[in-house]
């Protein structure tokens, strides 16, 4: 069951959700954290929500909430990186997200990992997961091909041109079973995609704790170097060919990797590369590009 208690008792973190603002029904946990975040919310802040009735994701969509099935969310942090690091936060929630639900899974189908305290799950027992969850650069948690979680990560400054505040929106299909027919095609959630239906507060505490460590590792850094070879091998695009959406005409290439800021390295038939920072990326035989 989704509930504040229910989070709160299996939270094994030192700020990550301390400050955990559970609201049954609401329009944007977005624009709830920001809120919070001008009234001086502390860094850590989290909002989550049973149902959410106007989600957005990125470039205007909506995202589906629907009470009793999945979890809508969103972390307020307060970096003192310079504006231009804070885009790589999406890409660390994003990696966040995923572990999270693999550490969820694990500790679903182990009893005693289910009694402790949501301790570092061992290697082995991960490679055991079926449906492995992955990252479509920069921040798609996709399982099995669909999606299965969306963020969305808005900046707010101050006067002084100094970060006030971030929100981290994140939107995850846990028990999800029936999907409008315009997304039915690419998305899908934890439960349609591995079988196993999950706790969704052991889900918010399992990732929260992973997000917890990896911005700990950002901040020593403000960059991904720390973070670069975990998130890449989760990374669904590397060694494939990516269709890039480029302003000035599309293009396929090879992804190889990201850079320690986040970008996307990708190379063409010449064998020249380059780095992609932004815009649409689509992967040959992911979602709807076939």
């Amino acid at each position: 069951m989704l509930s504040g208690e229910n989070i709160t008792r299996q939270l094994d973190t030192k700020w990550a959700a301390r400050n955990l603002i559970y609201i049954e029904e609401t329009g944007s946990t977005n624009d709830n954290a920001k809120e919070l975040g001008e009234k001086g919310a502390p860094h850590g802040t989290l909002v989550v929500t049973d149902h959410q009735t106007t989600g957005r994701g990125s470039r205007g969509r909506t995202w589906e909430t629907p009470k009793g099935t999945n979890i809508a969310m969103s972390l307020l942090v307060r970096p003192t990186a310079p504006p231009d690091k804070v885009s790589m936060l999406t890409l660390i929630m994003g990696m966040s997200i995923a572990e999270g639900i693999e550490a969820a899974l694990v500790i679903a189908k182990d009893e005693e990992l289910s009694r402790s305290t949501l301790v570092d799950i061992p290697r082995q027992l991960l490679a055991e997961c079926k449906n492995y969850p992955q990252i479509k650069w920069p921040n798609d948690v996709v399982i099995a091909g669909k999606k299965i979680c969306g963020i969305l990560t808005e900046l707010h400054m101050n006067p002084d041109n100094t970060i006030n505040n971030v929100v981290i929106g994140v939107g995850i299909n846990v028990n999800m079973t029936d999907f409008p027919d315009d997304i039915k095609d690419i998305a899908g959630s934890i439960y349609s995609t591995t079988g196993v239906k999950l706790d969704r507060s052991m889900v918010v505490a399992c990732c929260m704790k992973r997000f917890e460590e990896n911005y700990e590792k950002y901040i020593e850094t403000y960059d991904l170097r720390l973070l670069k070879d975990d998130y890449e091998r989760r990374l669904i695009n590397r060694r494939k060919i990516v269709k890039v959406l480029d302003p000035k005409g599309e293009y396929e290439a090879i992804a190889h990797g990201i850079t320690n800021t986040g970008a996307l390295i990708v190379s063409d038939e010449e064998g020249n590369e380059y780095e992609i920072n932004g815009g649409e990326v689509s992967v040959r035989g992911l979602y709807s590009y076939a």
